[in-house]
C-alpha cells in the first residue's frame, strides 16, 4: 500500500466513524463526559448523522453522506489526476455545504427569511457536535489529499494539508467572528435585519462629539480613545527609545537592572499598575496624603481620567517598546556612523541624519504596538477611567451593563477595529519600498559612537526618575498585599494571602479552601493547554511562510498578522456574537478561551519563527528531503532542534498572555471557567484591594517559575561542540584535538 493510500484510508475511516457513531449535534453535558453513549441512537439531539437522515428525517444531512460515499468511491480509483480532481471536489463542496447548512438552519428552523419563502419548512437544529466537526475536518483533509495527488506543492501531502488546515482554522476563528460582529451591528434582538440601530449608534454624539474643541465638556468616546492611544504610543515609544539608548550607548552602571525592569510589566496583570497608582496617587494614596499633611494640598481626583490612564498605560507599555527598540538600536551599523564622522559630521548630525533614520522600522513597530495596546487596554481604564470611558470599557458596559445593546457594542467594536487597522496599514505603507538593512555578511567590528552630550544628559534625566517611579509602583503592588486596609489601617498582616490561598486537610486529603484557588487552577489549566498549541500553530505557519512558495503566500501572511492588529476587546465581543448560537456554540466552555488565546497570540509565534527560520540555511532541510525524509520528519528532526529559542519565546509569551489577558477574557469567562484576571477585576470592583494585590503577586511568582521551567524543558540549541563539552576540560579537549 502506498503512503498516499494509507493516509487517505485513515482520513476516510475517521469520516465514516464520525457520521455513523459520533453525535452529530452538540451534547449539552459535554462530549467527553460520554453520557451520550447510553441510548443515543434513539435521541434526536444525540444521534449520529446517519440516524439523523434515516431516523429523524433530516434530509439535508444526506448531502454530506453522498459526498462521503463519493470520496469512498474515489479510493477505488487508481492514483492520478482523475482521482485527485474528484477528491478536491468532494472535499471543497463538503466543507462549503456544512458551513452553509449550519448557518442557514438554527434552533427554530430557517435563519434567513429568503429561505423560509423558497424552501419547505424544516425542524430546528442544535449547534454542531463531534460528528459534524470531525467530518468537516475530514473534508478539509480530503481536499488537501486531492490537491497533493494533482501535484500541488510537489505532491507533498503534509505541506498541502498544513496550509489548508491553517486557512480553514483562521477563517473560522478570526474572520468568521469579525464577520459576525459586522452582521450583528445590523441586527435586532431577534436576529432580524434592522439597520436603525447601526445608524442611530453611528450618529450618537457621545461617540463623535468634538465639543471639547470649542469649550465643551468633553469629546466623544471615539476621539478620546484615539487621542489617548496616540499619546500613549508616543510616550511609550520615546521612553522606550531613551531606555534603549541608555542601555546601549552610555556607561550607565545599572544596565542589567534596566533590562530586568522590562520583564515586570509583561508578567503583571494589566490592571494592577492602575491599582498601584490608585494606592500611590489616589485620594487616599501615600503620596496624596503626604502632600496633604506636609503642604496642606487638598486631595483631588486628577488621577481618575485620561491623565491617570495615560500614566498607567505608559508605565505598562514602555518596557515592550524597549524590547522592540533595543535590538534596532544595537543593529545600527557602527561603520556608517564612523563614515559620517570621517566626513566631518558632528555627533548630533550623525545621530539625526544617520542613526535615527535607520531606527525607523523599530520606532514604527514600537509606536504601532503602543497604539494597539492602548486601544485594547481594558483594565487600566476600568480602574482609573472614572466617568471618562474609552471604547473598550464602553463596549463592555454595552454588553454586560444595563444597556444590554449588542448592536451598540458591535458598532463601537467596528470603530475600534477601524482605528487599529488604519494604524497597521499606515505603518506598512510608510515602511514599504524602503531598505533599512545595516547588517550584511561582511564583518562590522566597529564601536558605536557616543551620544551627543546634551542627548545623553536628557535621556538619563528621563530614564532614571522613570525607573525609580516604576520601582516604587511595584513596591506598592507587593506592599499592598500585606496591609489590612490600604490608606486606613496600614498594619502588617497575612490575612489577604490566607483568604486567597488557604489550605486545609480533610478526610485524609487536601482541601483548597482559599477563595482564589478555583480561578487559579482554571487559569493554569487553560494557559498550559493554550501555550503549546499557540507555539505549534505559530511555528508551523512560520515554516510554511519561509520555506514554501505558493500562490497567495503574501495575502496568507498578511491575514495572519492582521489578527495581531485586532484589539482583544474586539476579539471578545466578536467571539460572543459568533459562538453563542449555531453552527458553533462554545460560550461558557473552556474551548472558547483556549481558541481565543491560540489565535490571538499566534502572530507573535509566527514572527518569532520567521525571524529564527530565516537564519537557517535552506540547504539543511533540502539535504534531509534529498535523503527521502518526509517534510514532517524534516521539521521534527532538523528544523525544531534549531528553533529552540523561538519555541521558548512562543511558549513563554503565549503562556503569560493567557494568564494576564483581560480585554478579551472578560467577555468569555463563565461561572465554571473564571480566569484569574476576571476574578481580580471582580475583587477590585468590590473594593477588596488587598486580596486582589495578593492574588496578583502570587501570579507573578508562579509565572516566573513556570517560565524558567519552559526554558529548562525546551533547552538551548546546540550549534557548536563547546555547548556539549563545557568548562575548561571541554576547551582543553578541543585544543588537543585541534593540535593533533
Amino acid at each position: 500500500m502506498t503512503p498516499q493510500n494509507r493516509r487517505l484510508d485513515i482520513i476516510l475511516a475517521a469520516a465514516v466513524l464520525s457520521f455513523v457513531l459520533l453525535p452529530w449535534y452538540r451534547v449539552e453535558g459535554g462530549f467527553f463526559a460520554f453520557e451520550w453513549l447510553t441510548g443515543y441512537y434513539g435521541d434526536a439531539d444525540l444521534a449520529p448523522g446517519i440516524v439523523q437522515v434515516f431516523g429523524f428525517d433530516r434530509i439535508w444531512l444526506a448531502v454530506p453522506m453522498l459526498l462521503l460515499l463519493s470520496s469512498l468511491s474515489a479510493r477505488l480509483m487508481p492514483l492520478g489526476e482523475a482521482r485527485g480532481r474528484l477528491l478536491v471536489w468532494c472535499g471543497a463542496v463538503g466543507v462549503a455545504y456544512l458551513a452553509v447548512e449550519g448557518l442557514s438552519i438554527g434552533y427554530m428552523g430557517w435563519n434567513w427569511s429568503v429561505l423560509e419563502r423558497l424552501m419547505p419548512e424544516v425542524d430546528g437544529q442544535l449547534a454542531m457536535g463531534g460528528g459534524a466537526i470531525v467530518l468537516g475536518i475530514a473534508f478539509v483533509l480530503i481536499f488537501s489529499m486531492g490537491l497533493a495527488e494533482r501535484g500541488v506543492m510537489k505532491g507533498d501531502a503534509f505541506i498541502v494539508s498544513s496550509i489548508s488546515m491553517l486557512v480553514f482554522l483562521v477563517a473560522i476563528f478570526v474572520f468568521y467572528p469579525i464577520g459576525s460582529m459586522f452582521v450583528g451591528a445590523f441586527q435586532d434582538f431577534d436576529g432580524s435585519f434592522q439597520p436603525d440601530g447601526f445608524i442611530n449608534n453611528m450618529q450618537d454624539p457621545s461617540i463623535w462629539s468634538l465639543d471639547c474643541l470649542i469649550g465643551g465638556a468633553r469629546c466623544g468616546v471615539a476621539w478620546r480613545t484615539l487621542f489617548l492611544a496616540i499619546m500613549t504610543a508616543a510616550g511609550s515609544t520615546l521612553l522606550g527609545l531613551a531606555f534603549a539608548l541608555v542601555a546601549t550607548r552610555t556607561r550607565f552602571p545599572f544596565k542589567k537592572g534596566l533590562r530586568l525592569l522590562t520583564i515586570l510589566p509583561i508578567i503583571t496583570p494589566p490592571f494592577v499598575v492602575g491599582l498601584a497608582l490608585t494606592l500611590l496617587l489616589g485620594r487616599s494614596g501615600v503620596v496624596t496624603q503626604m502632600m496633604a499633611d506636609v503642604f496642606g494640598v487638598e486631595p483631588g481626583r486628577w488621577l481618575y481620567g485620561l491623565t491617570g490612564i495615560w500614566i498607567a498605560q505608559v508605565l505598562s507599555f514602555t518596557p515592550i517598546s524597549f524590547l522592540v527598540l533595543i535590538g534596532v538600536v544595537e543593529g545600527v551599523s557602527p561603520s556608517m556612523e564612523e563614515a559620517s564622522q570621517t566626513l566631518r559630521a558632528g555627533r548630533w548630525r550623525t545621530f539625526l541624519k544617520v542613526s535615527l533614520p535607520l531606527m525607523k522600522p523599530g520606532l514604527a513597530n514600537a509606536f504601532l504596538i503602543g497604539f494597539i495596546e492602548s486601544m485594547a487596554d481594558f483594565g487600566n481604564p476600568l480602574v482609573l477611567g472614572g466617568s471618562h470611558g474609552v471604547l473598550s470599557t464602553e463596549i463592555f458596559f454595552a454588553v454586560v451593563g444595563a444597556q444590554n445593546d449588542p448592536s451598540r457594542a458591535a458598532v463601537l467594536a467596528m470603530i475600534l477595529l477601524c482605528f487599529t487597522l488604519s494604524a497597521f496599514l499606515i505603518q506598512r505603507l510608510w515602511l514599504s519600498g524602503r531598505n533599512y538593512a545595516t547588517v550584511t555578511g561582511k564583518g562590522d567590528s566597529g564601536a558605536h559612537i557616543a551620544l551627543p552630550k546634551g542627548l545623553s544628559i536628557a535621556v538619563h534625566a528621563v530614564v532614571i526618575p522613570w525607573a525609580v517611579f516604576t520601582l516604587v509602583v511595584y513596591a506598592m503592588i507587593l506592599f499592598g498585599g500585606f496591609v489590612k486596609i490600604w490608606g486606613l489601617d496600614n498594619s502588617l498582616t497575612l490575612e489577604h494571602y490566607i483568604r486567597a490561598f488557604s489550605i486545609s486537610f480533610r478526610d485524609g486529603g487536601i482541601a483548597w479552601t482559599g477563595v482564589a484557588w478555583n480561578s487559579f487552577w482554571t487559569t493554569m489549566e487553560i494557559a498550559l493547554i493554550a501555550a503549546p498549541l499557540t507555539a505549534a500553530v505559530g511555528l508551523l505557519t512560520a515554516y510554511i511562510i519561509v520555506r514554501q512558495k505558493f500562490a497567495g503566500r503574501g495575502l496568507f501572511e498578511f491575514a495572519l498578522m492582521m489578527s495581531f492588529a485586532i484589539p482583544g476587546t474586539v476579539i471578545g465581543i466578536s467571539y460572543i456574537m459568533a459562538f453563542n448560537l449555531p453552527p458553533l456554540e462554545m460560550t461558557g466552555t473552556a474551548l472558547i478561551l483556549i481558541t481565543c488565546f491560540v489565535f490571538r497570540n499566534m502572530p507573535v509565534g509566527v514572527r518569532g519563527g520567521v525571524a529564527a527560520m530565516t537564519q537557517l540555511d535552506q540547504s539543511l532541510d533540502e539535504a534531509s528531503l534529498t535523503l527521502r525524509s518526509s517534510s514532517f520528519r524534516t521539521i521534527r528532526k532538523v528544523i525544531l532542534p534549531l528553533l529552540r529559542p523561538a519555541i521558548t519565546a512562543a511558549l513563554v509569551y503565549s503562556f503569560v498572555r493567557a494568564i494576564t489577558s483581560i480585554s478579551a477574557v472578560i467577555f468569555l469567562v463563565s461561572a465554571e471557567y473564571n480566569m484569574a484576571t476576571s476574578y481580580i477585576v471582580g475583587l477590585v470592583e468590590n473594593g477588596e484591594y488587598g486580596i486582589a494585590i495578593a492574588y496578583s503577586s502570587a501570579l507573578i511568582v508562579v509565572m516566573v517559575t513556570i517560565i524558567g521551567g519552559f526554558q529548562l524543558l525546551v533547552g538551548e540549541r546546540k550549534l557548536r561542540r563547546e555547548n556539549r563539552i563545557g568548562g575548561k576540560a571541554g576547551r582543553a579537549k578541543i585544543n588537543q584535538e585541534q593540535t593533533a
